[in-house]
């Protein structure tokens, strides 16, 4: 059991970093549309929270594929299973049921569960951010001089 927490530990930390970076890169990447664009500032705004989403999903993808990859190196599907599927089902909390871990590793589909969970939690986090700050931006230079 103490084996499965240590896998299933690892692969969150790898998730949280590749999480962090996907972060700080729409971020900064979002900042810089922001301070650069004027005017039609809904469509700006539209903009700016489509393509944050949009690479967040590309972050959440990335992770499902690392959970799936931890899946094929420890075994811990039943044999001839979709390992992308089943981490698409443990990380989204979906739960089928469909495909379970083999009996040594069924501690990993919750540790996967809750790793989904705290990243879409952060995720939801960054785009109310975004948002916010797109709006205030929007509003500065809405200012007069």
């Amino acid at each position: 059991m103490l084996f499965q927490l240590m896998v299933g530990s690892a692969v969150s930390a790898i998730n949280i970093v590749l999480h962090s970076l996907f972060t700080v890169g729409v971020i900064g990447l979002l900042r810089k549309v922001t301070l650069s664009a004027s005017g039609r500032y809904g469509l700006q705004l539209s903009g700016v929270m489509v393509a944050a989403a949009l690479i967040l999903m590309v972050a959440h993808t990335l992770e499902i594929v690392v959970w799936s990859l931890a899946y094929h190196a420890a075994g811990a599907a039943p044999a001839g299973s979709d390992l992308l599927y089943f981490a698409f089902v443990n990380y989204t909390t979906l739960g089928y049921g469909d495909v379970v871990p083999v009996k040594e590793w069924r501690l990993i589909g919750p540790m996967a569960a809750m790793n989904g969970i705290l990243m879409f939690g952060w995720s939801t986090a960054v785009l109310f951010e975004v948002l916010q700050k797109t709006i205030e931006r929007q509003a500065a230079l809405a200012l007069p001089p």
